[in-house]
């Protein structure tokens, strides 16, 4: 279950009330300062830049790769754990803005956690330690920790257990 916190609207729909929830200029800045982090090959620049500018929680040896992009309003209400890895494209977001409302969650990203090409991360989600998503999902409900992911809608494709079952005698992953 996503948690996030409801915020109704009258009149025009939410976006249209964008700047009442968040200033003009925080969103000029973030805007800047990702679509620099987006090109950006240097791991540890972006990881400067997302901790510095948008005060995101950001463990260490954890890689965004290109073309990642993050919330532009609420990146502060994003955090990733240490050596984790963002496929390419990914989008992580910490918002929704509706018809009649908008809603804020937090999205927490484990450590050792890896991310696949092109998905979507959506407000309020848990992704565990040690999880896999596989590229193209979208993730709209917790992930548990450990397990592989896919799909849209996401489904467990493979639990912890069923996972360290299969990888038992991989020379990289399986039991040393």
């Amino acid at each position: 279950m996503r948690r996030t916190t409801r915020y109704p609207v009258e009149g025009a729909n939410s976006l249209w009330h964008v700047y009442k929830t968040v200033p003009f200029w925080k969103v000029v800045k973030n805007f800047v300062v990702i679509q620099m982090a987006r090109y950006t090959p240097f791991l540890g620049m972006k990881n400067w830049l997302y901790r510095t500018f948008l005060r995101m929680k950001v463990g260490e040896q954890t890689s965004f790769a290109l073309m990642v992009m993050l919330d532009v309003m609420f990146p502060e209400k994003i955090s990733v754990g240490r050596n984790t890895v963002i496929g390419y494209n990914t989008t992580i977001l910490a918002h929704e803005y509706l018809i009649k409302e908008y809603r804020l969650g937090e999205v927490r990203i484990g450590s050792e956690v890896m991310i696949g090409a092109n998905s979507t991360i959506l407000p309020g989600v848990t992704i565990g330690d040690g999880a896999l998503v596989s590229a193209g999902t979208l993730v709209h409900k917790d992930v548990p920790a450990g397990a592989f992911v896919g799909g849209n809608p996401m489904k467990v494709i493979y639990t912890k257990e069923e996972l360290a079952e299969r990888w038992a005698d991989d020379m990289i992953y399986g039991k040393k």
